[in-house]
């Protein structure tokens, strides 16, 4: 899963939420399957499940095709489907919905619509009145009444208060959005099909902000005005170019290269195979402590996330501390690897790594680290080595990692029978699944962030991509294998195995997550949109571990690559010395109490008091495995 960034901060949500349920719209027919496979190319998000499948589907045909499926079809006609992965066939099929709610209950429907002509009509009189009174001094601005949430930034631009029109335009802009989501919310007695139905419309109201048209966005126009229509030219060349490469350049790709400004840390490749190569890093102190650290990201993401610049280098800043840290960085595989299987990743992956860290270090055991589906193939890890009695890992962290797949936010939106069907087909087809079939969908998670945002800066007003390090490793992601890939999403996001002891066998081991007894750190994120906080939480419920949980500000991201010297955001925690003392999420969040900037103290504090006693620094590799390349190696520039 390519991740989307979240940089903005808020407070934490309720986590209590309505238990996930496997959804059963029926999967989208176009006329033909070979014209669905040409309807859908390149953008798997396309095949978006609708929310509300029979009145959509009961539309007047146009052609033999539903009137939704015909828009979808107009829509990738559009050069611009390449760019915004907007799926307007489930759109029009929400707003059915709605329509058809709406004509099921006269009384409720006029009573909506008479409030909300009355509140456009009172946004425009008071707007007005007011424009008027302050030109002839007799008043002083009103406030807004329908002012959007603090981390909006589309309306910062001045005329949206100063200016009548644009004012009005804003008011009117969200006081129908409002309304769309009060009835999107409003008696869906399933909460799946609500959540589907919630998300479809937020997503029309992003796509139709008055923020996005050069005429309605006041920022645009005063631009194109001071240069002289340059600005309108520049963002007409940045879209053609974008057009040309068949992708949104969210950053300066020239900026940055792993090797040469990120993943910079050094250190040495000290062992590779088919699917890992292995990093140690160069001590920085003259003793670390005796039990090394081994990170395993995921494999649908480059692990140089956790080795930016030296500024916000997680890497770097546990070995300045004293650390003995060994990285998996994986393969980017192709189709030649198509047969590779989960099973694979584990035994190639962090058993094999294990080994060779304990060889080069002669350390008895290994702390390992899993980053978001790295923790979940951790946790898969440790309870096979339980079954097995294997003691080569101790207490072990688990970053924005996912073990309960019952809740996992909007993504659900894309993670159903359907549309893992129709991933695994691709996958078939080409032998594996192109990265960018998941960062589209996972940037539409976040699509004022990464997609609109973006769209108005490079378009609208000219401006060339900023360089930003984080939206650089967003964009490098990499491709998924068909067995190991389709094995994961279904004992996860379909069928939820991993709760289920013994329900998955790997190696012919059943396992148990309740039989991993080591200490456990577990790190959330309060804006987290792919592992909500309240589900990294549940680790301390399905296993027997001590678990120190600890909530950090922001997402998914930008909550966990968070250092201490930049001073930002926040994190909570709590004293009872065990997570599983509190009986849910909001339990624990009502007894934390929250920290000020970085968590990354407090998890060295908790790794020191588990990573033995400090000795000499070893050297780089080892007789059995000498060092092989420098870092980061080969595999992260694979593209």
């Amino acid at each position: 899963m390519s991740l989307p960034v979240s940089t903005t901060d808020a407070s934490p949500t309720n986590p209590q939420r309505p238990e996930r349920r496997k959804s059963r719209a029926p999967r989208r027919l176009p006329a033909t399957e070979a014209q669905q496979h040409d309807i859908v190319h390149d953008i798997v998000l396309e095949t978006a499940v609708t929310v509300a499948p029979d009145p959509a589907r009961d539309q007047m045909p146009v052609d033999g095709l539903p009137t939704a499926a015909v828009i979808d079809q107009m829509w990738q006609a559009n050069p611009l489907q390449k760019l915004l992965p907007v799926d307007w066939e489930a759109i029009t099929q929400a707003l059915s919905t709605l329509g058809a709610r709406s004509m099921a209950d006269p009384v409720n429907a006029t009573t909506a619509a008479a409030k909300l002509n009355m509140r456009l009509w009172q946004e425009a009189a008071e707007t007005w009145i007011g424009s008027a009174s302050r030109w002839w001094g007799l008043a002083t601005p009103t406030e807004d009444k329908l002012r959007g949430p603090a981390a909006d930034r589309r309306f910062e631009a001045p005329e949206w208060e100063q200016h009548p029109f644009f004012r009005v335009l804003k008011q009117c802009y969200l006081a129908i959005a409002a309304q769309l989501r009060e009835e999107a919310d409003r008696e869906v007695p399933d909460p799946t099909e609500r959540h589907r139905l919630m998300f479809h419309v937020q997503q029309l109201i992003d796509a139709t902000s008055p923020t996005l048209f050069l005429p309605t966005n006041p920022a645009a126009l005063r631009k194109a005005l001071a240069t002289g229509g340059g600005s309108v030219a520049d963002g007409l060349r940045n879209l053609v170019a974008d057009l040309r490469e068949g992708r949104m350049t969210m950053t300066d790709t020239e900026a940055f290269a792993p090797g040469k400004n990120l993943a910079i840390t050094q250190g040495k490749v000290v062992y590779r195979n088919r699917l890992i190569e292995l990093i140690q890093y160069a001590p920085l102190t003259t003793q670390t402590y005796a039990v090394p650290l081994l990170f395993i990201p995921p494999w649908i993401n480059k692990f140089y996330i956790l080795d930016l610049q030296p500024k916000n280098s997680l890497v770097r800043f546990l070995v300045e501390h004293g650390f003995s840290v060994f990285m998996i960085s994986w393969k980017n595989p192709d189709a030649s690897m198509q047969g590779i299987a989960f099973e694979d990743y584990m035994t190639d992956g962090p058993l094999t790594a294990s080994d060779v860290v304990r060889e080069i270090t002669g350390a008895a055991s290994v702390n390992p680290v899993g980053y978001c589906i790295g923790g979940t193939l951790l946790a898969m890890t440790l309870a096979y080595l339980a079954a097995r009695e294997d003691d080569r890992f101790g207490p072990a962290t688990f970053m924005v990692s996912l073990q309960d797949f019952s809740d996992v936010g909007d993504t659900a939106i894309f993670m159903d029978e359907p549309q893992i069907e129709f991933m695994e087909r691709r996958m078939l087809e080409r032998g594996y699944l192109d990265s960018s079939d998941m960062a589209k969908m996972f940037n539409l998670l976040r699509s004022n962030d990464l997609i609109w945002n973006t769209f108005i800066n490079s378009y609208l007003m000219g401006n060339k991509p900023s360089a930003f390090d984080l939206l650089y490793w967003n964009d490098d992601g990499t491709r998924m294998v068909p067995s190991a890939h389709g094995f994961y999403l279904h004992n996860t996001y379909l069928e939820n195995n991993l709760v289920k002891p013994g329900k998955i066998s790997l190696l012919d081991q059943p396992i148990d997550l309740r039989r991993i007894r080591k200490d456990i750190y577990a790190i959330g994120a309060e804006r987290d949109h792919i592992v909500p906080w309240s589900s990294a939480w549940r680790i301390a419920q399905l296993t027997s571990a001590k678990t120190r949980f600890v909530l950090a500000a922001s997402g998914h991201i930008a909550g966990m690559i968070n250092p201490p010297s930049a001073g930002k955001g926040g994190h909570w925690t709590d004293e009872t010395g065990d997570a599983a003392a509190a009986r849910t999420a909001a339990a624990w969040l009502a007894g934390a109490k929250k920290h000020e900037g970085s968590w990354w103290g407090d998890w060295t504090t908790w790794l020191e008091a588990r990573s033995g006693k400090r000795i000499p620094a070893a050297a780089v590799g080892s007789a059995a495995f000498p060092p092989i390349q420098d870092a980061p190696g080969s595999y992260v520039l694979e593209k």
